[in-house]
């Protein structure tokens, strides 16, 4: 079985992308050299969002180097 590919990140707003730009921020600034990432279902009412800004759902990366 193959490795399975790592998705890329923007360096931007840290979102979890599937193409070759950001749809949130429209950045093409992307990167696989990311770790751990939380999904975001209902950023209004959720207190980890808020403390990372966070105010739409998705996948979000923690650490984006």
């Amino acid at each position: 079985m193959a490795p399975k590919k790592q998705p890329y990140v923007c360096r931007g707003c840290h979102r979890v992308v599937d193409g070759e730009s950001c749809v949130m921020c429209g950045s093409s600034n992307l990167t696989q050299d990311w770790a751990g990432y939380l999904v975001i279902i209902d950023p209004k009412h959720s207190d980890i969002a808020k403390k990372m800004n966070v105010d739409t759902p998705g996948r979000v990366a923690l650490k984006v180097r």
